[in-house]
């Protein structure tokens, strides 16, 4: 199994990092995905990449809740990391407006930069859209090009979301919302192909049941595969088979 989002370098798992690591690759995780949140994330999440090649990737961007009014400067730093070294991924990026309208215009510019580097560099994107849906779609959909791919990182919304997403040949990030009671999730993807989808634990956030409200963990992207396969009435091997194909075959030029 892939996990395409985990924060595994966060200060969560300060006191256990390497255990928490290897049991996730001793419970099916073979590749751990990691999205940058800022210039602070960085250094603990390349330490990583470098203590596990060929396991653990970097993705290099700017998340949306780290914005702030020197937006440019942070953004060229980013690209100054470019630069550097290929990673796998652009991201995570792109719109909050739950924690703050305050800085809208700074957020939708940080975004539009990042997609013109992702197209630069010929990397996918990983977005993040928090009570933004809409507008992100928006955004994106006036930069879109045959080579922009990526996912919508913790999908959550309905059919329809679904379907403009996988129409602008993006892929939907399905986290462990999948088994929350009320997630809304049981109501969409019986309808969507497996082809659209890729799993994701969003650790140290959004655990799964049964472990909903504590701290999350790769491990557990198990739980999720299989809840994914209840849902469609298929079996779990299935789901992680393509997935996993879904997940080599975005990244395929970044790893």
């Amino acid at each position: 199994m892939i996990d395409t989002h985990a924060h595994i370098y966060a200060e969560h798992y300060k006191n256990d990092q390497f255990t928490m690591i290897e049991n996730a690759f001793k419970q099916g995780v073979n590749k751990i995905f990691m999205p940058n949140i800022d210039e602070s994330s960085i250094e603990g999440m390349m330490a990583l990449e470098e203590k596990y090649p060929g396991k653990c990737f970097s993705m290099m961007g700017l998340h949306p809740c780290s914005v702030n009014k020197d937006y440019k400067n942070q953004i060229k730093n980013i690209e100054r990391w470019l630069d550097k070294k290929t990673f796998s991924a652009i991201g995570e990026i792109g719109l909050d407006f739950y924690w703050s309208m305050d800085l809208v215009t700074e957020q939708e510019s940080a975004f539009i930069l990042q997609i013109e580097l992702a197209k630069k560099y010929n990397s996918p994107i990983v977005i993040h859209c928090r009570d933004s849906f809409k507008r992100t779609v928006e955004i994106l959909k006036t930069l879109l090009d045959k080579k922009l791919k990526g996912i919508f990182h913790c999908f959550s919304g309905s059919l329809e979301d679904a379907e403009e997403i996988i129409e602008m040949g993006f892929l939907l990030g399905i986290g462990g919302v999948v088994t929350f009671k009320n997630g809304g999730l049981e109501k969409v993807l019986p309808f969507i192909d497996l082809q659209h989808l890729v799993l994701e634990t969003d650790s140290p956030y959004l655990a799964p049941v049964p472990y909903r409200g504590k701290r999350n963990e790769p491990a557990y992207l198990n739980l999720i595969a299989n809840k994914i396969a209840v849902l469609k009435n298929i079996d779990v091997k299935e789901v992680e088979k393509v997935t996993d194909e879904n997940a080599l075959k975005l990244f395929k030029y970044t790893i």
